[in-house]
């Protein structure tokens, strides 16, 4: 597919996928976007594709130029899914030299075993001339890992930002053809990219100056009008949230249900935007997505041998690794014959910096005055929710 004069994406769509990195579910599946660049004086293939696609990149290759003849292999990202076809494509393009940064050039002979001698180290802000093709590398680090770079096609001012600005899904071509694509952009940000939003400014601040007409993320759709996923991106890095909670629970009797659903009706009575998540069903990937311009977060859970429900843990331990611009939180538990719940919900957020509005441990099923103490909370959180944008 051409996406400019000499430009064109030889990636793969992962239709079946199903699950990334043991954690994160692909309901649409997902793209492993490379690109090669054919230049008057050079070559250059800019990513690869997972292991076990090897073969399909090959044949798109193929079909446009000799392998033999590429000069260049770029490595915006190490991670397995856009590098897993590096030692197949250099033992083919056997003069072809691997650009990485310092950082990824350590991480290319430890996980690709590519040789010293054929990688080339570049630095922020270097250039490498195709003859009529000059592609430049932005250092990005820590998005999402440490050798992180883009790479900007000046001519055709594309932007090649690996992992940042994608999405996963395996259909569609541009991402102005895809009618939620900011919901698939929102719940991958959140996944992925949330944890470093201060590396995202940073980068987005080293970019601000560039004159981008088209983003190629190596996951998902293409940005050729890239206005919008900037906007978007600028929006996220910078902790943008709305009047919104986001309620993460588990019931096994029915008690916390009663607790969560009663906040619920306040919240909602009082103006707020709800994200109802039941653990036992939710999509990680949704809850992420929500959490991504919550305001508030709702933990509710039963207690289990003396803690949180296995399933509260987890999404506590996620949501603190997440690291959301979420200001304040609400946990609400009940228990048979002995508490604790919340006092392992609080000792997992540790020093995370978050507002409890209010915790509430209850024996047995909720009563009508703690139904009423429920609502002062709820109300209170509106409060608190809605000060924030005042």
């Amino acid at each position: 597919m051409k996406i400019a004069e000499n430009v064109y994406w030889v990636g793969v769509r992962d239709w079946n996928r199903r699950i990334f990195d043991a954690l994160i579910p692909l309901p649409k599946g997902t793209s492993y976007n490379a690109y090669l660049i054919i230049g008057k004086n050079g070559k250059a293939l800019i990513d690869t594709v997972n292991p076990g696609f090897e073969k399909d990149l090959e044949d798109k290759i193929r079909s446009l130029t000799s392998i033999e003849e590429i000069d260049y292999v770029i490595m915006n990202h190490a991670e397995p899914d856009h590098a897993g076809a590096i030692p197949h494509i250099m033992e083919i393009a056997q003069k072809a030299k691997l650009v990485a940064t310092g950082r990824g050039a350590k991480i290319a002979q430890i996980y690709y075993h590519v040789p010293q001698q054929r990688i080339k180290v570049v630095t922020d802000n270097e250039a490498i001339s195709l003859g009529d093709k000059t592609l430049r590398f932005i250092e990005a680090p820590m998005l999402h890992w440490p050798e992180t770079m883009f790479t900007y096609l000046e001519e055709d001012k594309v932007l090649f930002p690996c992992d940042f600005f994608g999405s996963h899904l395996a259909g569609g071509i541009y991402s102005d053809e895809i009618e939620d694509l900011l919901v698939h952009a929102q719940r991958y940000w959140g996944e992925i990219m949330m944890p470093f939003r201060a590396m995202a400014q940073k980068a987005l601040e080293k970019i601000a100056g560039l004159d981008i007409r088209m983003i190629a993320p190596s996951h998902g759709p293409i940005h050729r009008k890239p206005e919008r996923i900037l906007s978007a991106y600028k929006q996220w890095a910078a902790g943008e949230t709305r009047p919104k909670a986001t309620i993460a629970y588990v019931s096994m009797w029915g008690s916390t249900d009663a607790m969560v659903k009663q906040i619920a009706e306040t919240l909602t009575s009082e103006g707020v935007e709800l994200a109802f998540h039941n653990l036992a069903v939710t999509d990680v990937g949704d809850l992420a997505k929500d959490l991504v311009d919550s305001r508030a977060i709702i933990l509710g859970t039963p207690t289990v041998l003396g803690g949180a429900h296995p399933l509260a843990v987890y999404v506590t331990y996620l949501f603190k690794v997440l690291r959301p611009p979420t200001k304040f939180a609400v946990i609400l538990s009940s228990y048979g014959w002995g508490g604790g719940a919340i006092r392992q919900i609080q000792e997992i957020l540790g020093d995370f910096k978050i507002e409890v509005v209010g915790a509430l441990e209850i024996n047995g099923p909720p009563t009508n005055e703690n139904m009423k103490h429920i609502v002062e909370i709820g109300k209170a959180l509106a409060k608190k929710i809605f000060e924030v944008g005042a």
